[in-house]
């Protein structure tokens, strides 16, 4: 799934200090990009945040557009809940850039459509919109995504990531192909209708990124 109480415990706030007392799973500094720190989401405190991003229409193939903020809140509060899947803000410089998820593909429904291997590890990715203005900004995408494979492969000493995008998503799928990823062809997601969980059927597009070829990628001439 890339799945808010009308009870909000604290007022974001996307300064330049966003998050800065929280410690972070990951941390990185580029010289010509900035410092990216890959933080647990915190359900309440980010909920400002990741509602608008994840109800917003850019965001549609994540599945949650029509989505209140109690709905959002109960959705990420469930998975805080899970010890198998887990979600992360990144921001970059103090400001949020990125919603990330992991999970353990043997508890998701994508092993219904795979041989799970040991070691693999199951990532979803939703890119912050830009700030009004920000204009173009060339190798955000792929710095992000960078900072929060280096966490879920190396720092999780994971063998391989997996992604599963909506097979519709065209631009999602070529960041992940530019990214490294090899696509293993299109497989049906299975609804899953449950209390805490609802989910549609989903065609999507699996690809792999194995941890030797994510560090060959990372040292390569650019």
């Amino acid at each position: 799934m890339t799945t808010e109480t009308t009870e909000t415990t604290e007022t974001t706030e996307t300064t330049e200090t966003y998050a800065d007392a929280r410690a972070a799973v990951h941390e990185q500094r580029t010289e010509d990009f900035g410092t990216v720190r890959v933080l647990p989401l915190d359900p309440h405190a980010d909920l400002d945040v990741v509602h608008g991003w994840v109800t917003g229409e850019r965001a549609a193939y994540w599945g949650m557009t029509g989505f209140t903020r109690q709905q959002v809140l109960e959705t990420y509060l469930h998975l805080d809940s899970l010890d198998t899947h887990h979600a992360f803000l990144t921001v970059k410089d103090g400001v949020p850039a990125a919603l990330f998820q992991t999970y353990e593909p043997e508890a998701d429904r994508v092993a219904e459509c795979y041989e799970v291997r040991p070691g693999d590890i199951g990532v979803h990715l939703l890119i912050g919109p830009p700030a009004p203005g920000a204009g173009a900004r060339p190798g955000w995408s792929s710095t992000l995504l960078t900072a929060f494979l280096a966490y879920a492969l190396t720092g999780l000493d994971r063998r391989r990531a997996v992604v599963e995008p909506d097979a519709r998503n065209t631009r999602a799928i070529a960041r992940l192909t530019r990214q490294g990823f090899v696509a293993a062809g299109d497989i049906v997601l299975p609804a899953i209708d449950l209390p805490e969980v609802h989910l549609p059927e989903k065609r999507a597009r699996l690809a792999f990124l194995t941890r030797e070829a994510f560090e060959r990628g990372r040292t390569a001439p650019r």
